[in-house]
């Protein structure tokens, strides 16, 4: 994998750059759909491409390693294959997974994670080194390295003892990696993850310790876990200022449309969240002008198109009264129009942020995008 700068922002640190890999390209700064268990929820890989403007997808280590299976995706010839994506896929490597886990019994040792699986209560183990294996398995273009990632609110002590761990784990990573083969005849790239909380001192400590092992690109983790915006920007700003600046910087499950615009004036060139499908699959809508929650009776005898000035097909082939009847009666279709439609927004978010990164007008379109799409209409 290689990663091209191409401009810097003339009144902060956003930039546009390209990340290529084997499966194609990647203009960044660039939002990836979430497909956790190979497929991004009530969308087509056709839609994601065409519609969406999708340029990497996401999947998931430990979804994906209990369903289907190793066995079937190593037979499929890996997860492209196995979906019908042929494009870039990045993998999370289960790492919020086993956090989430914490009232199931999971237990963290140093050897790695001993859990119950949410399928049917079976027990695994992933270690740093197992995740590895089930990651070159699953055939990601990019994936991750195992980490623990701590809640909000975190004490001090039990903070720096998981940020501690996971470097130990990252080494691990490292070292198998290295050592290991792909196993479908292109090339993969493994992402470190800074950690440390909320604390500056452990999140220095952590850029400084991910900064070492010199990998193709660096993402930081344990955000967008509850804690206020203005600690993630400030956290966020700080381990950007320590990470290579010739590496994309992922910044992992952020998040809203302000989250994406303020942090990629911070420096971010990578994001991922289920917020835009889950929302979806709800009733909320993300448009130019602002969020609408289609349940609501305003829109019941609205006919205009959903979006007229984001274009695509769905965003301008229904109209808000017609989404509103299929979300209100439980109809898939209703899922469908309105995840393509806010993955078709975010995709328009993030180019439009290379636009004027490219153009110079960066920050002043974004201190006037940020109230106008994140307004309640």
């Amino acid at each position: 994998m290689t990663f091209e700068i191409q401009r810097k922002d003339p009144h902060s640190a956003a930039r546009t750059g390209r990340i290529t890999t084997d499966h194609g390209t990647i203009e960044t700064p660039i939002f990836m759909p979430v497909g956790t268990a190979g497929s991004v929820k009530a969308v087509h890989q056709r839609e994601l491409r065409d519609d969406v403007g999708a340029q990497i997808i996401l999947g998931n280590t430990y979804h994906l390693y209990l369903r289907p299976g190793l066995d079937v995706l190593e037979t499929a010839g890996g997860l492209h294959r196995f979906n019908g994506w042929n494009g870039p896929i990045l993998t999370d490597s289960g790492g919020y997974q086993v956090y989430s886990l914490a009232d199931t019994g999971r237990k963290i040792k140093e050897e790695g994670v001993t859990f119950r699986s949410h399928v049917d209560g079976s027990t695994h183990v992933f270690t740093p080194e197992g995740v590895m294996d089930i990651q070159r398995t699953i055939g990601a273009d990019i994936v991750m390295a195992f980490d623990e990632c701590t809640p909000y609110p975190c004490d001090y002590g039990y903070a720096r003892q998981s940020m501690e761990l996971t470097h130990r784990w990252l080494r691990r990573c490292c070292e198998h990696f290295d050592r290991t083969e792909p196993r479908y005849g292109y090339s993969q790239t493994l992402f470190p993850i800074v950690q440390g909380s909320t604390y500056p001192d452990l999140r220095r400590q952590s850029a400084e310790v991910v900064a070492e092992f010199h990998r193709e690109g660096n993402a930081i983790g344990g955000l967008s876990v509850g804690e206020p915006a203005e600690i993630m920007y400030e956290i966020t700003e700080q381990v950007c200022s320590l990470l290579p600046v010739n590496r994309p910087r992922y910044l992992m499950g952020v998040g809203t449309p302000a989250n994406i615009l303020e942090s990629i004036a911070l420096g971010i060139d990578m994001f991922d969240c289920v917020m835009p499908t889950r929302n979806a699959r709800n009733g909320m809508v993300f448009t130019t002008q602002g969020i609408l929650n289609v349940r609501n009776e305003k829109w019941r005898r609205d006919f205009s198109p959903l979006d007229e000035a984001l274009g695509g097909y769905v965003s301008t082939a229904y109209s808000k009264a017609y989404l509103r009847h299929l979300v209100r009666a439980d109809e898939m279709l209703g899922a469908q129009i309105a995840s393509v439609h806010n993955l078709t927004f975010y995709l328009w978010l993030v180019g439009e942020a290379r636009r004027h990164i490219a153009a110079g007008t960066f920050v002043s379109w974004k201190n006037a995008t940020i109230p106008q799409v994140m307004q309640r209409l």
